[in-house]
């Protein structure tokens, strides 16, 4: 049976989230809908990770083991035409071998968190990006940034809800980058903790408006107690942006 790998491009804006949920618009519904019009299977996608409700992909990773023979460029082609309008984007599809699994093969994942940094109100980026007005200090943000940077406990960085058997991440990237009123925090890791990102950005982000010094994004690491890490970034900043193989 061909075991389809996609790579996924959408705007989380209008969806909770990417996992199916009952009588709500989830973009794994919506796209093994799409795979059902055209194979006539139904299909259980399984995803390199999954993405909150606003929260959007430039490379998300899932696949599917279908029992029809579909050309991968036909396949793509097909599926697009189901996702006019509606903030998906099937950017490729593949022909992989049983070995292959969108979660498990992951080797890392990386994500981008967009900041637009003005006192003037989001049009163009609205719900893709988070609107600080007050003036970012990015120096001292990426100072605090290399706090986070290795393998640590990452309690005070994940959600209280968070199910994750372990809180220990490795950390390879943290870093920010602006282009005049865009700022954007680099990470990668092999695997994330639920919300680690935007909790980690939130922290931040005090930093950058002085509330914080540096430092203490590593007092606040070594608490490992959420109630000492700060707020948490909203969704429509964070972006899912590569899975690595």
């Amino acid at each position: 049976m061909p075991r389809y790998k996609f790579t996924i491009e959408y705007d989380g804006s209008n969806y909770h989230g990417w996992q199916y949920q009952d009588n709500l618009p989830t973009l794994q519904n919506e796209i093994e809908i799409a795979i059902f019009k055209i194979t006539h299977e139904h299909v259980r996608l399984q995803v390199s990770g999954r993405t909150d409700a606003g929260v959007h992909a430039l490379g998300q990773v899932a696949h599917a083991d279908i029992k029809k023979e579909i050309d991968p460029f036909r396949f793509r082609h097909s599926l697009n035409h189901f996702f006019q309008g509606k903030g998906i984007s099937i950017l490729e599809t593949e022909v992989m071998d049983d070995t292959f699994h969108a979660r498990f093969s992951t080797k890392a994942r990386t994500y981008v968190y967009k900041i637009i940094n003005r006192r003037a109100p989001l049009t163009i980026d609205l719900n893709r990006a988070y609107h600080v007005p007050l003036p970012l200090n990015v120096d001292a943000m990426n100072k605090a940034a290399q706090f986070l940077i290795g393998h640590h406990d990452f309690t005070t960085f994940r959600a209280a809800s968070c199910q994750g058997l372990s809180p220990f991440k490795t950390l390879e990237q943290a870093e920010f980058t602006q282009t005049g009123h865009l700022i954007e925090f680099h990470t990668r890791s092999k695997s994330f903790l639920h919300h680690q990102v935007r909790n980690m950005v939130g922290a931040l982000c005090l930093v950058g408006l002085g509330k914080w010094q540096p430092i203490q994004v590593q007092t606040a690491l070594l608490a490992k107690d959420r109630a000492a890490g700060g707020p948490t970034a909203p969704p429509e900043g964070l972006y899912l942006n590569q899975i690595i193989y």
